[in-house]
């Protein structure tokens, strides 16, 4: 059966290592801080500013003063850091970032992520998204994997005005995780109880099934 939003948080935050400089973007990836896997020590990044986040606050202990680049109030950890955001694009765009976990609203089978506006909406402008898309060392997108009208998500090519080029090393959703390679996209894992033949049907691009599919472990 397909993940929740929460499964789909615990399952990338299995990706994270020992020393790793982070960054969660809005919506799915905020909740993987809430699953960094025993005995590691990561530091959150946020592009407003504040590195060494914490997971979500207590409610009723929430700061009204801190807050993530979505405005959401955070918590911090001992040792962490604030400053301004030119030292936090510094930061982003000099490498220094090893994993960003973004959400989409689509993805083409190249890599390419469209994730900061819908013409013809209103829109506050791309944020730090174009900024982590090619300057993280590995970027992970997590969505879901058709939109409202059923339609998939992962493309050929992407309709909507694009983020970075390329830039997508892996997709998770409800129904899969797949690597983005030269070749095209690699299905490595699966929902539960979710067949190889059921996402082909809602992914555009023609899937390469790895040898060793097997299913997610969360």
């Amino acid at each position: 059966m397909p993940l929740t939003r929460e499964q789909i948080a615990q399952r990338i935050a299995q990706e994270l290592r020992d020393g790793f400089y982070v960054n969660l973007g809005i919506g799915i990836p905020t909740l993987v801080a809430n699953y960094i896997p025993k005995g590691i020590d990561i530091m959150l990044q946020s592009e407003n500013g504040i590195l060494g986040m914490g997971p979500w606050p207590v409610e009723g202990e929430e700061d009204p003063d801190l807050i993530n680049a979505g405005k959401e109030t955070v918590t911090v950890v001992k040792g962490a850091a604030y400053f301004d955001s030119a030292l936090s694009f510094g930061m982003i765009r000099g490498g220094h970032v090893d994993l960003a976990v973004l959400g989409a609203m689509e993805v083409s089978e190249e890599g390419d992520l469209a994730n900061w506006m819908i013409p013809g909406k209103m829109v506050k402008g791309p944020g730090g998204a174009m900024d982590l898309a090619v300057g993280a060392k590995r970027v992970f997108v997590t969505m879901e994997h058709v939109n409202k009208e059923g339609k998939p998500k992962i493309l050929k090519k992407c309709s909507l005005p694009l983020t970075g080029l390329k830039c997508v090393n892996h997709i998770v959703t409800e129904y899969a995780l797949m690597d983005v390679t030269p070749k095209g996209l690699v299905l490595r894992e699966l929902a539960p109880g979710v067949t190889v033949e059921q996402v082909q049907a809602i992914t555009e691009p023609k899937l390469t099934v790895a040898p060793d599919v097997r299913e997610m472990k969360i």
